[in-house]
């Protein structure tokens, strides 16, 4: 696994050995940044599920101000932290290792982000968990963009029910990309 572009392009970044993560290919970061790279720099950025960290560190090297990696696996966050110093980036990255509904509840009033990322354990709807508590969060603002790696088969036709609009689905071979955002609020006459 290596960062595709940036101030860190081509570095190699290590990941944790053994079936624990599930690193993003190079070809699906690529693809994922060719999406919403143009919006990257200057962005605040939250890693979930951070894993090795490929996706907040990707973002940094693009120009993000700032990317939060939250993953409460203490080995997976050793190697997201040694990323970040081999990067250079660690000077722009808040590390947390803890559950991600904790992070969330302690980062509330503290930050708010341009794009959520998320790659939770595939199948556990995880991700449902995190959608119901941005869903009344202020870390959340009406052009946040909430990016979920997913199975193929993960079904995401609550999400308009939790007050999310899904902008757009990017399927592979293996797994997919939702896109969404907050939905907008209709005025009442």
């Amino acid at each position: 696994m290596r960062v595709i572009a940036g101030s860190a392009r081509s570095l190699r970044l290590k990941t944790l050995e053994g079936l624990e993560t599930r690193p993003t290919t190079d070809r699906i970061k690529e693809t994922l940044f060719n999406i919403i790279g143009p919006n990257i720099p200057g962005c605040v950025f939250l890693d979930l599920f951070a894993g090795s960290g490929g996706i907040g560190i990707e973002a940094l090297s693009r120009g993000a101000r700032e990317a939060v990696f939250v993953e409460k696996n203490p080995k997976a966050m050793a190697c997201v932290k040694e990323n970040l110093r081999f990067t250079r980036l660690e000077s722009k990255a808040l590390t947390m290792t803890c559950d991600v509904l904790d992070a969330l509840y302690r980062l509330e009033g503290e930050k708010v982000f341009d794009y959520i990322f998320m790659d939770p354990p595939y199948d556990r709807e995880l991700e449902k968990n995190v959608l119901d508590y941005l869903s009344g969060s202020e870390l959340v603002y009406e052009d946040t963009t909430v990016i979920i790696e997913a199975s193929k088969e993960t079904d995401f036709s609550y999400a308009e029910d939790m007050g999310f609009t899904v902008l757009r689905e990017k399927v592979y071979k293996t797994n997919k990309h939702v896109f969404l955002e907050r939905a907008g609020k209709e005025e009442i006459c």
